[in-house]
């Protein structure tokens, strides 16, 4: 096998790309799986998906060092800052045909991190309200509700939170989870 520093950059931004786009797949399989399980309530799948998020996201840091290593040798080649790297100075180590490729794979790669971002946001509102539920629930059991902010336990009588019972499907946030295959575009490399 040829030495990274050795071998062509091109083949190693393509790589890159690719494992990327792979983990980003991964990582937003993992996030739905984890929304349904939010809306099932079903708390042994909200922690399985959590704990395969967290193990994706260590693999995230990984190939962001590997990000980093690539850029380092990309500025060290065309004599600039690695930070000031964009994918179009990149390109002037490829043909048009990797050029192409690697702004193909760099456009899905930033529609998959926004549609993870947005999805990861709306998990997040889901677990905010489901714990705002199981508060509401506790404190009505225990006779009063407890001000997170003082500590005092306030009248029964206030307003519960506005959670109706729902099923999965007819979650006001599931409609927004099932478009998941229409993914946004944002800078990733």
């Amino acid at each position: 096998m040829i030495a990274r520093a050795t071998r062509p950059i091109a083949a190693d931004v393509l790589e890159h790309l690719d494992a990327q786009i792979g983990s980003a797949r991964r990582l937003l399989a993992h996030i739905l799986r984890q929304s349904e399980a939010i809306g099932l309530r079903d708390v042994d799948g909200v922690i399985a998906a959590m704990t395969d998020i967290q193990g994706e996201m260590a693999s995230r840091e990984r190939l962001e060092c590997e990000r980093v290593e690539l850029f380092c040798r990309a500025g060290s080649m065309l004599g600039m800052p690695p930070e000031s790297v964009t994918l179009t100075d990149l390109t002037a180590f490829m043909t048009q045909a990797c050029s192409d490729d690697a702004r193909i794979r760099s456009a899905e790669l930033r529609g998959l991190l926004v549609e993870v971002e947005r999805e990861y946001a709306i998990n997040r509102e889901l677990m905010r309200r489901e714990l705002s539920f199981l508060e509401h629930l506790t404190s009505m059991l225990g006779g009063g509700e407890t001000d997170a902010d003082d500590g005092e336990v306030a009248d029964s009588a206030a307003t519960p939170p506005s959670c109706e019972r729902r099923a999965p499907e007819q979650h006001p946030h599931r409609a927004q989870a099932s478009h998941s295959g229409q993914a946004a575009v944002r800078v990733a490399t």
